[in-house]
């Protein structure tokens, strides 16, 4: 399932790695036992990254109004691993939480060993 999410992510392997991003977490219906998958949720490691090389979606203008740019150009949604507001959590540990509060799991992709990266 993750793969499949990797295809629908539209190059985001490359752009990350472009900037030095090591490790992403993904959530969402891809690593559930869902037959048609719809979406997705990542969360990319910020730590070690050029701000500068990051492709803009990434930051605040890819965050704005909902995510829109990010949900048509990646076809999920990318957060920096950073504090989320509601929770005071970081993302990488909010996303480990379902809307009860109880405990799932996420899958942990080292960047440099993403399938399908050109």
């Amino acid at each position: 399932m993750a793969q499949a999410a990797a295809r629908r992510a539209g190059g985001v392997p490359d752009l990350l790695a472009a900037a030095g991003c090591t490790r992403v977490w993904l959530n969402g219906s891809f690593v559930t036992a869902k037959e048609e998958p719809g979406d997705f949720d990542a969360v990319w490691d910020p730590e070690g990254v050029d701000d500068d090389a990051l492709d803009p979606l990434f930051g605040p203008l890819g965050l704005a109004n909902g995510r829109r740019l990010q949900k048509e150009r990646f076809g999920g949604e990318w957060f920096p691993n950073v504090v989320e507001g509601g929770s005071g959590a970081l993302f990488a540990a909010f996303f480990q939480r379902d809307r009860d509060a109880t405990s799932k799991g996420i899958v942990v992709i080292r960047v440099e060993e993403w399938e399908g990266r050109s």
